[in-house]
């Protein structure tokens, strides 16, 4: 009890009944006056970083852009509300753990991911993977890193062209490295594995039991299924028969099978849980990002010259169809809420909003410097993330 509480209850006992229930009642008004303070002061639970966690619910989108930073739009307005700094040069794969607490990017130019504090924007720290790290997934307290010291950098050639088999040639005679897939523990802030994956390795997927995982492998045409602990080659797949430069893949819901995007074949790859190629399905032109809906009845296609999303039904993989979008257009995600679509475009600098009823644009969000990723907070189903 203050000391101005405790002399106003002495002289209580010196006045009139009148004046006792005028200071009582001044009392308690002071008394109510410092325990509001209280709340206001420690945001109801006397904990300010409860206070922040609070903040950090509000749902957000984050745009890793390959010339500049990571660009954070509000939900809610669907506006840009701020940018983040990562520290480093060429962001291009985003994820964000779990819990919110902190956010990822692979630094394309500078060979390393930057480790973020999601609620206040602070970079924590830069962990080294090596040369040209992209796709990144999010996985519990370990980030897995696609990392390709063979990438040539640009688009590649065309399939068949003098220019594909000169660089076939010259990767032959100079012995180059294939893909790597680092794997980070955040706890311990250090990268802690690397798996052998193939020539340009690009996306990553977990199996369904979570011990495995698969990678696209561009330049060598085909999908490798590989055991997380020893490392090993379980199983190799490959898609040179469809079409050229697999990049893309992505579970079902079910962990039935997984889908495989050909960019240059215009061709998805259908894997059983077993991991045998079991369908192939033609799409538009050059498909990449992939992400099924929530009860995984249809599946989106990112198609970069069609500039459009494509959905098919994975009953019957039929084009239902294509949503225009902008240009070289990648990777996606869907709200939180599941009501709209987010695309990030990286050729027209937008994010193009989606609504998922009508399943037409319905808003372009400015977003400068080559968008290339994008996740949202709460996690939200999209081509570089799940919710988990």
């Amino acid at each position: 009890m203050s000391q101005d509480v405790f002399w106003h209850d002495r002289a209580v006992m010196n006045i009139d009944k009148r004046d006792k229930v005028m200071i009582v009642s001044r009392s308690f008004r002071l008394v109510s006056t410092i325990l509001l303070a209280g709340l206001i002061s420690f945001g109801c639970t006397g904990s300010k970083e409860e206070a922040v966690s609070q903040k950090s619910e509000e749902a957000l989108a984050y745009v890793s852009t390959q010339k500049g930073n990571v660009i954070v739009i509000d939900l809610k307005s669907m506006e840009v509300k701020g940018e983040i700094q990562v520290g480093a040069k060429g962001p291009r794969g985003i994820g964000v753990t779990a819990d919110g607490k902190t956010l990822i990017t692979a630094n394309g130019e500078d060979g390393d991911i930057s480790v973020i504090n999601r609620n206040t924007g602070e970079l924590i720290k830069r962990i080294a993977i090596g040369e040209n790290p992209e796709f990144v997934r999010v996985r519990g307290e370990q980030v897995f890193v696609s990392y390709e010291p063979a990438a040539i950098g640009g688009p590649p050639p065309a399939p068949g062209s003098e220019e594909a088999e000169a660089l076939a040639k010259a990767r032959e005679e100079d012995e180059e490295e294939p893909a790597q897939i680092a794997i980070v523990d955040l706890v311990k802030g250090e990268m802690v594995k690397a798996i052998t994956g193939g020539m340009e390795t690009e996306g990553i997927e977990f199996s369904a039991d979570g011990k495995k995982i698969l990678v696209t492998n561009e330049a060598d045409e085909n999908i490798t299924v590989h055991d997380i602990d020893t490392g090993n080659l379980v199983k190799t797949i490959s898609t040179q028969a469809y079409g050229n430069r697999p990049r893309g893949i992505k579970a079902a819901p079910s962990g039935e099978y997984y889908v495989g995007s050909l960019e240059f074949g215009n061709k998805l790859v259908i894997i059983d849980s077993n991991f045998n190629l079991e369908k192939v399905v033609t799409t538009g032109k050059v498909p990449y990002g992939l992400a099924f809906d929530e009860k995984g009845e249809r599946l989106f296609v990112a198609l970069k010259q069609d500039k459009a999303l494509e959905i098919f039904d994975t009953k019957s993989w039929e084009s239902i169809k294509k949503i225009p979008t902008g240009e070289r257009c990648w990777h996606f995600t869907f709200t939180p809420d599941n009501s709209q679509i987010l695309v990030a475009c990286g050729r027209s600098d937008e994010v193009v909003v989606i609504d998922m009823e009508t399943l037409e644009p319905i808003k372009s969000i400015p977003v400068p410097n080559m968008p290339w990723g994008i996740v949202t907070y709460p996690k939200a189903i999209g081509s570089l993330d799940i919710p988990n």
